[in-house]
């Protein structure tokens, strides 16, 4: 068990990789009455194409997050109604390269992580409950596909990406469900649900020694394979297509643009390059950015404008949207702003204001046990620290910032997805 106490944020970090190659990370905080856990698996619904034991395996599209659906069955009843009837608040989620389960509580913290880890690592089907289920996840896909949101935003990864999976939605598919048997979910979950693929991440008013006793006790003691992952052909440089527009029931045109960056792979070259695009985007579209304040003073931004910087499933990009009547006015603007940066460079104080703004947020983080188990189990499956970002984000320049936006907001690497209303 290694221990290390960063003194400028005062957080302690204890870390262990077991002998079957789960790594752990908890971090103490005893001064809390709650404590969080979750348990990730780096397997998500872009890992449909993979090697074991030198043999390329393909599955339907939406495995991942069936799994996810059917892993709270166990012989014996719900683990959702047995985490529940002692106190803790439950819950999984599925995205392009994880799945992770997770509960909060304030009491019987042991006996919840117990059950956390056998039902996760204990898995459970039946032909009859998978073809129920399929019926379930059917409906959620429908509802999903009658959602602006997710319309604009698969939208816009078709337009990024010819071949990654992560231009498909995680939940499949009616036609790829229909093809899920429970010997699929059964090998699934034999080939990522390893521990040598998986990771524990804890916050809170814990015993360390405790936690990683469970773990050696309850999870498989030999390490597994761990699979090697095909994403399909490696995309162009710029854009598969520039724009994709669609009609909805919308009030008003819904909208987002982005840019696929190069991700750097693993460590703190990954820490890195996040901070620095974090800070960029900021710096760029922050509500204290002059492009923010500017186009919400015109009216052509609403409060509903956000901004994103994502890594997943061995892709990384910028995200930008929300909702405006004028869609090609925002685009205009932008490119006019990156234009100005390009031509004047990023102002210093601007800068200077989103990198302390960015350290704030960091500090705020950590008071937030839920976004702080998964930084760590997102940290855990690239290799690098969340808690180093207080040291590493002290070494970003302004060159650095302004070269990121000058190489990645660039006309040619961006693209659009629109939402607009239905015409009357």
């Amino acid at each position: 068990m290694q221990k290390e106490y960063f003194k400028n944020i005062d957080e302690t970090l204890i870390s262990e990789v077991l002998p079957n190659g789960l790594t752990i990370n908890i971090i103490p905080k005893p001064q809390f009455s709650k404590s969080y856990a979750m348990f990730a698996t780096n397997y998500g619904g872009a890992d449909r194409r993979f090697k074991l034991a030198g043999n390329w395996i393909d599955t339907p599209a939406g495995v991942a997050h069936f799994l996810e659906h059917k892993m709270f069955d166990m012989p014996d009843g719900n683990a959702l109604n047995v985490l529940s009837s002692r106190g803790a608040s439950p819950n999984a989620f599925t995205s392009s390269g994880i799945t992770a389960y997770h509960f909060e509580s304030t009491s019987l913290f042991d006996e919840n992580l117990r059950t956390l880890l056998s039902f996760v690592s204990t898995p459970y089907f039946t032909a009859e409950s998978v073809q129920k289920e399929q019926g379930i996840i059917g409906q959620e896909i429908k509802m999903v596909e009658d959602n602006p949101g997710y319309v604009v935003y698969y939208n816009l990864l078709k337009c990024l990406y010819a071949s990654n999976p992560v231009r498909d939605t995680v939940a499949g598919t009616v036609k790829s469900i229909a093809e899920i048997t429970h010997e699929t979910l059964y090998h699934c979950h034999k080939v990522f649900y390893n521990p040598s693929n998986m990771t524990l991440s804890v916050v809170g008013n814990v015993d360390p020694e405790k936690v990683i006793e469970a773990a050696r006790e309850l999870l498989p003691s030999a390490p597994g394979e761990v699979p090697e992952r095909d994403y399909g052909e490696k995309d162009a440089e710029t854009p598969h297509q520039s724009v994709q527009k669609a009609s909805m029931e919308v009030s008003a045109p819904q909208f987002l643009f982005g840019s696929r960056l190069v991700p750097e792979s693993r460590g703190t070259s990954r820490l890195r390059q996040m901070l620095v695009g974090e800070i960029a985007l900021r710096a760029v579209f922050g509500s204290s950015s002059p492009f923010y304040t500017r186009l919400y003073a015109e009216g052509l931004i609403n409060s509903s404008f956000e901004y994103e910087l994502d890594y997943t499933a061995g892709t990384a990009m910028l995200v930008a949207g929300g909702e405006s009547r004028n869609v090609d006015g925002v685009m205009n603007e932008l490119k006019d702003e990156i234009a100005r940066i390009s031509s004047e460079g990023l102002n210093k104080t601007l800068f200077e204001n989103a990198k302390k703004a960015h350290f704030g947020s960091l500090l705020r983080v950590l008071g937030s046990f839920s976004t702080m188990s998964q930084a760590m189990a997102d940290g855990a499956f690239a290799d690098y620290r969340p808690l180093d970002a207080f040291e590493e984000i002290k070494n970003i320049e302004l060159a650095d910032v302004q070269n990121f936006i000058t190489q990645n907001l660039t006309t040619e690497k961006l693209a659009l997805s629109v939402v607009s209303p239905l015409e009357r």
